[in-house]
This record gives C-alpha cells, structure tokens and sequence, in this order.
C-alpha cells in the first residue's frame, strides 16, 4: 500500500507545501509503506511548474515510486466511475450558478459551504428548461447528511455530507471524484495532508464507499500560516525554495528550518525520518516569516 503527495501545478511550492509533502513522505516510509507522487493537473496548470514542484521535492530528499501520475492522463478512469454512479440511479444535473449556491449558502438555514440540493428537487420538465439555458454539472445524490471519518492526529471527525459536484459542468471531473478515484486506483491508503481539507474528508470517504473502496487513513497535518495566521502563500513574499535560494538559504537551511518546525533535531530528510514520531508532531500551525537575506 501507499502514501501520497498530490501537488497541483499552478506555481511554485512554499515551504509549507514542502513540509506537509516531508511529512506525507514520511508518514509512509516510516510505516512501510511506498510512496506515489500525482499531479493534479484538470484545472489551472503553468508551464513548466510540474517539473520545478518535483524538483523542489526531490532536492530536499523526498523519493516517491515511479511513475508519476497525471490526472490529465485518467479520464477514462474517472468517465467510468461517473458511469457507474449514474446507473445506480445516484447522480442529477445542476443548473445552479456560483451566485445561486453562495445565495442559497447564506440564506437563514443555509451552511457555509453546503449545497442544499436546489437541483435535485426539479422536475423533468424544469430540467429540460434549464438545459436550454446552460450547461449542467453533475451531482452526486448523496444519501448521508454526515459521515464519520477516524485521523491520526484528530480523533475521530464527523463532518457534513451534501450533493457534491462529481463533473463540472465544463465537462471537467471535479476535485473531489478525482482524488477519491485515484486514491483508490493507485492503492493509496494513507492521506496525508493539510488540516485546513479535514472537513473535505467525510464528504470524500463517503463517496469511496459508494464506488466500493474503503477509505484511506487519514492524517490532518498543521499548516504554515503567515504572521497575521493566514495560509502561507506567495503573496507572503520569500517562501519558495527559489526565493529562500536567492537570500542565500541552501537546501539544508529549508530542511533544518522545517526540521526545527517539527521539533526535530535532524539536519536532513533522512534523519528526521529516523526521528519521525506521529504522536510528536505539533498541533498548532507554524508561522513562517520571510527570512533576511544570508550574509555570505
């Protein structure tokens, strides 16, 4: 079995996207586990990033089993999950816009975040009238208002289920049927990642269980935040390994930087895997700020 790093290849990765790919690496590693690298390439891609991001990864220390993976290459693989979704009579056409969703959202008994099945309530009739007007995404009919998932680092988490969208309706398959799909196809059963997509995690598991897979064992990680506790982006100025490398910082200083946010004592992607303990990880985010440049 496998553990996983999915990067997508819209920019160069930060440091906190290093540390959380150090991390699933060595989640895996250290419990026997191989470990894949996919690149999540349906949506916004630069030219060029796919093969900075892999070798960024890899300057660090971080090896994974060949080959990479590219969503852009299983098509096929996630048409034939829809297929099977569809014919069990749990899927429906969705007409809604973003504004429509985020309305309905906001509105008194709205959730954050959570579609309220707007869609599913139309009759043939209304169906074939929206057709006329827009395309439709695909939606699952989700059978669960909640599901609960088990994390390593989170105990036990119970959170909301709604109608996903499983195609876009550009014809795209969406995030959530992808990775499901992929995790499953490529004998992934350990997740490691960010904890700011716990609360994507029932939604996503529970959608495994209905393709006929067990869900992954998920670990949540803390993230890397700003100085204002926001999530690490580029915006925040020198995060990148690029960046860091122009102040000065070699490989080794990202690492032992990482390394120190772990409370590890290791120098190297090696020795900290021989450190590696899940229980000692820390729970809160690390804030990062940009460093001064290296005198030298």
């Amino acid at each position: 079995m496998f553990g996983r790093y999915a990067p997508s290849p819209s920019g160069d990765l930060h440091v906190g996207n290093l540390r959380t790919a150090l991390l699933a690496w060595m989640f895996a590693r250290s419990s026997g586990r191989g470990f894949r690298m996919r690149v999540e390439d349906l949506d916004r891609v630069r030219p060029g990033a796919q093969e900075q991001q892999l070798a960024d990864l890899a300057a660090l220390g971080i090896d994974w089993d060949r080959p990479v993976v590219l969503q852009s290459q299983r098509r096929t693989v996630y048409d034939d999950a829809v297929s099977r979704l569809v014919a069990r009579g749990l899927t429906y056409e969705c007409f809604c816009t973003r504004r429509e969703i985020a309305d309905a959202a906001s509105a008194p008994h709205g959730v954050p975040g959570h579609y309220p099945g707007t869609c599913r309530r139309l009759t043939e009739a209304q169906r074939a009238e929206r057709r006329a007007e827009r395309p439709a995404a695909l939606r699952l009919a989700a059978g669960v208002d909640q599901f609960t998932v088990r994390d390593l680092l989170h105990g036990t988490y119970t959170g909301p289920v709604d109608d996903l969208v499983l195609v876009r309706n550009d014809g795209v398959p969406a995030y959530n049927l992808a990775v499901v799909v992929d995790d499953a196809e490529m004998d992934v059963d350990q997740v490691v990642r960010g904890d700011d997509l716990l609360a994507s995690a029932p939604r996503q598991a529970y959608l495994a269980t209905l393709l006929g897979t067990v869900p992954p064992h998920y670990a949540h990680v803390a993230l890397a935040v700003n100085g204002l506790g926001k999530r690490l982006a580029k915006r925040d100025g020198a995060v990148t390994l690029g960046d860091l490398r122009a102040l000065g910082w070699s490989q080794a200083d990202v690492v032992a930087a990482i390394a120190d946010s772990l409370g590890m004592a290791a120098r190297d992607a090696a020795g900290m895997l021989a450190e590696f303990d899940p229980a000692a990880l820390p729970r809160t985010p690390w804030v990062f700020a940009p460093p001064e440049p290296v005198a030298g």
